[in-house]
C-alpha cells in the first residue's frame, strides 16, 4: 500500500517558498530603486561629491581696481619720498600729501585707493583640548588685541569648530607678539583689504569698501557708484588633486581666470584738493562752524577739480564713525537754502528775457509787501534809486523781487528749470539728490516766487548751485559735472569721459553782462577778493536755516554762508564754491569767507600759471 504525504506539510513548504520569492523580489526591487536613485536621481550630486574628493573647485578672487587722482606738477615732497623718506612719510603723523606720494603711479597719477594684504588671526578650537590652555589663550590674546576675554572664550568653547576668526588687519607688531607666545591652535592667513594711503584725503568722494554679509562691497562715493567696474569678476579653477591636496595639472583641468577690476582716473587735481581741504579746515575752525563744503570746477567742461566736506573721516577706519550721516557727501546729498547767491540767476532771467538791463533803475524803499507778507533787505536797509548792478553789489532783496515781478512767475520758473535748478546734475557719484523748487509750481502763491528770487523758500545742493552758476561763467552753456576722467580696464584699454553740454541756458551776451555785474560786485563790495591784474566775478549768500517743524526759520544768529566766484572773469579756468554752516561770531559771508576764497583763487591762478592782464 502506497502512503501519501500530508497535504498540510506540502502546503506549508510551498508557502515558505512563495514568501521567500516575495522577499527576494522586494530586496531586488529595493536594490534597483537604490541604484536608480544613486545613478539617475542623485547622480549629479554624487558625481560632484566624488569629484570633490579628487578635484577642487576654487573661486579666483579678482584684484579691485585702483582709484587715482591727477598730479599736474610733481610737488617737492615727492623727491623726499623717492630719496628714502617713504617710510617716514607713511608713518603716523605724516603729511597726507607726502603719504599720497608713496603710492605714486605713472603718467602723473597718484593712487588714493589701493589693495593691501593684512594678517588675519583665527583659532582652531578643536586643536585646543585643555581648559587651562584655553584660558591662557583668551587672556594672552585679550592683552595684545584689546578684545574682551569673554568674546575669545566664547569662540574657544566651540570645541569641534575648525575656524574661528578673531582679528583682522593686524599690525606687524601684534603678529610678532602673538607668535612669541607659542600658543596652540593659533593661525594666521593673509587677506586682501582696501587701503587708503592718504587717510581722510578726499574721503567723501572716494567712499570706502565695507562688508555686505561676508562680501567686501563698495559703499558711498566712487567705491559704491562704480562697484561693478572696480570689483571685476571672479574666476574659477577646477583641477584634480593628489592624496595630500596638491594640484595635478597634468590631467584635465578647467581654468576661468578672474577679471580684475578697472581703475578710475579722476578729474581731481591732488594739489588743488589738498589746498582747498586745508583752507576749508582753517575757515571752519576759525569761525567754529559745524560743517563746510568746497567745490572747484572747470566751467567749460564740468570737470570737478576738487571736492571736500567737513566733518570728514578716515575710510581705513570707517567703523569708528558713530554717526553714519558723516559718510554722506554734503556737496551732492544735502540740501540747503542758498540765500543771495540766487540773485545772479534772477538777473540772468531778467536780462535774457529782455525785461531789464544792468543799468535799469528802480527806487528801493527798504521793503515790499506781497500777499500779506513784508519783504525787507538785510539789516532793514534802504538804498533809494538803484541800478540792477547795484542790486547785486549791495545784495538788495527788494531789487531781486522787482526783477522777478517784472518777468512774471512763468518766465522766472522757466529759467530756473533751464539752469537745472531743482533737478540732479547727473554727476557720477552715488546718493545725489535734486533741489527742491516745489513752491514754484504753476498757480503757487506770488510770495513763493518773490522769496525764491533772493534764495529763500527753495533748497539746493552745493553741486547744483556751482553747476548752474558755471553756465553764466561759460557763456550761457550748462555743462554736466563729472569726476571720473577715464576708466582703465585690466588690459589697459582706456575709456575717456567726454564733456557734455546739457543746454544753452542764456545767450552769451546775457552771460557776459551778468559776469560784468558780478565783477563790479567784487570790486565794489569785497575788498579782500580784489586781486591786482585779475578780474574776479563773485557773489555771496547769507541764508537763515529753515525750521522743519514750524515752517519758519531757526534762531536768526544761525546762518549758512556761501561764496561762489570764478576767474579770470571773461575766460574762467575755474569756478569755486565755498560754504560754511553755522559760523559763530560773524554775520555775513562777505566777511567770513572772503579771505579763504581769495587764498584759493590766488593759489589756482598761480597753479595754472595764468598771467595778469596788462
Amino acid at each position: 500500500m502506497v502512503r501519501h504525504g500530508s497535504p498540510q506539510k506540502e502546503y506549508s513548504a510551498n508557502g515558505r517558498i512563495a514568501i521567500l520569492l516575495i522577499l527576494l523580489i522586494i530586496i531586488a526591487g529595493a536594490i534597483v530603486t537604490r541604484l536608480f536613485l544613486i545613478q539617475v536621481v542623485r547622480g549629479v550630486s554624487y558625481n560632484l561629491l566624488a569629484r570633490k574628493q579628487q578635484q577642487t573647485l576654487q573661486e579666483l578672487v579678482p584684484q579691485r581696481g585702483e582709484i587715482l587722482v591727477q598730479d599736474r606738477y610733481k610737488s617737492s615732497s615727492l623727491a623726499a619720498v623717492e630719496g628714502g623718506g617713504g617710510q617716514q612719510a607713511a608713518g603716523a603723523g605724516a603729511d597726507p600729501l607726502a603719504t599720497l606720494h608713496v603710492a605714486m603711479r605713472a603718467d602723473n597719477y597718484q593712487a588714493v585707493a589701493i589693495n593691501k594684504s593684512y594678517q588675519l588671526l583665527f583659532l582652531v578650537p578643536k586643536e585646543i583640548k585643555d581648559e587651562a590652555e584655553r584660558a591662557k589663550i583668551a587672556s594672552s590674546l585679550s592683552l595684545v588685541l584689546g578684545v574682551s576675554v569673554e568674546s575669545i572664550t566664547e569662540k574657544l568653547n566651540k570645541a569641534d569648530d575648525p575656524y574661528e576668526p578673531i582679528a583682522h588687519k593686524l599690525s606687524d607688531d601684534q603678529v610678532a607678539k602673538i607668535k612669541n607666545l607659542n600658543l596652540k591652535g593659533i593661525h594666521f592667513v593673509l587677506e586682501g583689504w582696501r587701503f587708503y594711503p592718504a587717510e581722510n584725503f578726499l574721503s567723501h568722494t572716494i567712499g570706502f569698501v565695507g562688508f555686505s554679509g561676508n562680501k567686501q562691497v563698495g559703499q558711498y562715493g566712487l567705491e559704491g557708484y562704480y562697484q561693478k567696474e572696480l570689483s571685476g569678476a571672479p574666476g574659477l579653477l577646477e583641477a584634480a588633486k593628489d592624496a595630500i591636496g596638491r594640484y595635478i595639472f597634468a590631467s584635465d583641468y578647467n581654468l576661468e581666470p578672474a577679471r580684475d577690476g578697472s581703475s578710475l582716473v579722476l578729474t581731481i587735481e591732488q594739489n588743488i584738493q589738498f589746498e582747498v581741504e586745508s583752507e576749508l579746515k582753517a575757515v571752519v575752525e576759525k569761525w567754529s562752524g559745524e560743517a563746510g563744503t568746497v567745490i572747484v570746477m572747470e566751467p567749460q567742461t564740468g570737470k570737478i577739480l576738487a571736492m571736500a566736506n567737513l566733518p570728514d573721516f578716515d575710510p581705513n577706519d570707517y567703523s569708528k564713525v558713530k554717526n553714519e550721516d558723516v559718510f554722506r557727501n554734503a556737496a551732492v546729498e544735502k540740501l540747503y537754502e542758498p540765500g543771495s547767491v540766487m540773485k545772479p540767476f534772477t538777473m540772468s532771467a531778467g536780462i535774457d528775457s529782455g525785461k531789464i538791463e544792468p543799468d535799469t533803475t528802480y527806487t528801493d524803499t527798504g521793503s515790499v509787501r506781497i500777499g500779506g507778507y513784508t519783504i525787507t533787505n538785510a539789516a532793514e536797509k534802504s538804498y533809494g534809486l538803484s541800478t540792477m548792478t547795484k542790486v547785486l553789489e549791495k545784495s538788495i532783496n527788494t531789487g531781486a523781487v522787482f526783477v522777478q515781478r517784472k518777468i512774471g512767475p512763468d518766465v522766472f520758473r522757466d529759467y530756473v528749470e533751464k539752469f537745472g535748478l531743482g533737478e540732479k546734475t547727473g554727476i557720477d557719484l552715488g546718493g545725489e539728490v535734486a533741489g527742491n523748487f516745489g513752491g514754484l509750481k504753476r498757480g503757487s502763491p506770488e510770495i513763493n516766487f518773490a522769496t525764491a528770487a533772493f534764495g529763500q523758500g527753495i533748497a539746493i545742493t552745493p553741486l547744483e548751485l556751482i553747476a548752474a552758476l558755471g553756465a553764466i561763467a561759460n557763456q550761457g552753456k550748462l555743462m554736466r559735472p563729472y569726476i571720473v576722467d577715464k576708466i582703465i580696464d585690466a588690459d589697459g584699454n582706456e575709456t575717456e569721459t567726454r564733456p557734455v553740454m546739457v543746454r544753452q541756458v542764456i545767450s552769451p551776451d546775457t552771460a557776459s553782462k551778468v559776469t560784468s555785474m558780478l565783477v563790479s560786485t567784487v570790486n565794489n563790495g569785497y575788498d579782500k577778493i580784489k586781486l591786482k591784474g585779475y578780474d574776479v566775478a563773485g557773489k555771496t549768500g547769507t541764508a537763515q536755516i529753515p525750521d522743519p517743524k514750524t515752517g519758519g526759520y531757526l534762531d536768526s544768529s544761525e546762518t549758512i554762508h556761501t561764496f561762489v566766484g570764478w576767474a579770470p572773469a571773461s575766460n574762467p579756468k575755474f569756478i569755486i564754491l565755498l560754504k560754511i554752516d553755522k559760523p559763530k561770531g560773524i554775520n555775513f559771508a562777505s566777511n567770513s569767507l572772503a579771505s579763504s576764497f581769495a587764498n584759493i583763487t590766488r593759489y589756482l591762478l598761480n597753479y595754472y600759471e595764468i598771467p595778469p592782464r596788462e
